[in-house]
């Protein structure tokens, strides 16, 4: 059965899931069944506003390699927009210090609705890392450190809401994601004031991380921490979450100060 015409904000949200899909894969580009899968469209559907957004230069098709890639116009709205934004400036001194410190690789994650983005990362000096996190990926609130972080911060019902998800982030991250176990975190997140995540998305990478605040009191962007396991031993732990605290308040402080004009 063909697909019913749809209008207006359908179309806008089927737009913005493809252009999400298609930037969870910002090196290697989205193939068409991929990005099928994940929207849980036909596939002429996909296809269709797929080329009507590269028409618009929204996106990029890779003939060679069949694959899916955001586009430049994409690029010129994110620069614009990121005139009003100044948190990647004021966070990049910070997961500069975090890096050198610490020797670990450090992330500048932002709440974008039910998920975090990662915005910046600074390599560390240790030479074995954790690749689970780069600029671009995207996962749920409540899964890897940033989202925890700040998933801590949020009011009580909210958190209810994200954890009722019909078992979704169980089947795709597995039973340490259950919403008893996300709970558990949350409060000892709460309690330390930093989070941490014993290798929860891949066995043997480990994160920690801290909330930033906006000007309202909410958490809106995370710094974390990710490496093996060797590297975030209880012992360490304190010191590392210690740092990411106090890189953590000043940019909340830098981000309360009046705005020059």
């Amino acid at each position: 059965m063909a697909e019913k015409p749809v209008q207006g904000a359908q179309v806008v949200s089927r737009v913005a899931r493809l252009l999400r899909i298609v930037g969870r894969a910002p090196e290697t580009g989205a193939a068409l069944p991929d990005i099928v899968d994940a929207a849980g469209l036909t596939r002429p559907t996909v296809y269709r506003l797929l080329n009507s957004l590269a028409a618009e230069g929204l996106l990029d098709h890779n003939t060679e390699t069949n694959t899916w890639h955001l586009g430049p116009e994409l690029y010129v709205m994110g620069a614009v927009a990121a005139g009003r934004y100044a948190i990647e400036d004021l966070a990049r001194p910070s997961l500069q210090r975090l890096a050198d410190e610490t020797g670990e690789s450090a992330f500048l994650s932002i709440r974008r609705g039910d998920e975090t983005v990662c915005l910046l990362r600074v390599e560390g000096s240790f030479p074995v890392r954790s690749f689970v996190l780069h600029e671009g990926v995207r996962f749920p609130l409540g899964v890897a450190s940033a989202g925890l972080a700040i998933m801590a911060f949020l009011p009580e019902e909210e958190v209810d809401r994200l954890l009722d998800d019909g078992g979704a982030r169980v089947e795709r991250f597995g039973p340490a994601h259950s919403a008893e176990s996300i709970r558990a975190n949350l409060e000892a997140t709460r309690r330390a004031g930093y989070t941490v995540n014993p290798g929860l998305i891949l066995e043997g990478s480990w994160g920690m991380g801290a909330a930033v605040f906006d000007r309202n009191g909410q958490p809106a962007w995370a710094l974390s921490l990710t490496g093996i396991e060797q590297r975030f031993r209880p012992e360490r732990q304190e010191m590392l979450g210690k740092l990411l605290l106090e890189e953590a308040h000043k940019i909340t402080q830098q981000l309360k100060e009046p705005q020059s004009r």
